[in-house]
């Protein structure tokens, strides 16, 4: 997952206003791929751009023209929903990878719980926990961060300054913050370089992070839908399904399917 910057645009532009202000800055390689992924991008409707909003018009990472809802119609609207999907994505991501370690180990016979049965666990093991606690201390701290982050989409950069170590400052390190919002950059969060390459390569790493943030995120919710249906995780349902394929399918796993008993 590649956390890494270009400058395509200054944090605004996630909200699909200020594009234009900073195309005199931005390289012209990089103007020639954001007209080229706009004129050429897949809709999620191929062949109708009737159903296409004007605000998406391609100049976001991972836009396909999908707002049905219209939920992002307002531009600060839409800058929130391009972070909180990045957020998630990279949290699904995680998380998703996680799952599948903790399972496979369990499956092999390591004293790992599945991830549903982790916090239990956790629980029995330390009796001493106070669980109310916990939970106080989680929300307290999670939302410190959450303050901290949303200030930071409403005032790019100004949670590092006075705070953090000087590289944590932006948060973009010694070459600062060079595109703001959900690509922070810097030797700390991309101590490879990778964001230091060519704008096309970095585009390219900025849409490999969209599309699986959101296929991890619908993966979970496939991990949470099998252990309700099952109760097991996602390797044992796995192994289920190989060992007896046509008998052990979504049909057949005691969820109610219409017209089918």
């Amino acid at each position: 997952m590649p956390a890494c910057t270009m400058s395509l645009a200054k944090t605004a532009s996630f909200a699909g206003r200020s594009l234009r202000s900073t195309s005199a800055a931005r390289p012209a390689a990089a103007r020639r791929t954001v007209v080229v992924a706009a004129a050429d991008r897949e809709l999620w409707f191929p062949g109708n751009k009737e159903v296409v909003p004007d605000y998406l018009d391609g100049s976001l990472v991972g836009d396909h023209g999908f707002d049905p809802l219209g939920l992002g119609s307002s531009p600060e609207q839409l800058s929130w929903n391009v972070h909180a999907e990045i957020f998630h994505g990279r949290l699904a991501m995680t998380g998703v990878a996680g799952i599948l370690l903790t399972s496979l180990l369990h499956k092999g016979g390591a004293d790992v719980p599945e991830w549903f049965e982790a916090g239990r666990v956790y629980l029995d093991r330390n009796p001493n926990v106070n669980f109310g606690a916990l939970l106080f201390s989680t929300i307290v701290m999670s939302g410190f961060v959450e303050f901290k982050r949303l200030n930071d989409i409403r005032n790019p950069g100004s949670q590092g300054s006075g705070i953090l170590p000087e590289d944590f400052k932006g948060v973009g390190g010694p070459q600062g913050r060079t595109v703001g919002g959900p690509y922070v950059g810097g030797r700390y969060f991309d101590p490879m370089g990778l964001c230091r390459g060519s704008p096309e390569q970095t585009l390219k790493y900025k849409w490999n992070e969209i599309r699986n943030g959101r296929l991890a995120m619908m993966a979970f919710l496939g991990f949470a839908a099998q252990y309700a249906a099952t109760g097991k995780g996602p390797i044992d349902n796995l192994v289920d399904h190989v060992a007896d394929p046509f008998h052990t399918t979504f049909v057949h796993n005691g969820v109610s399917v219409p017209f089918i008993q």
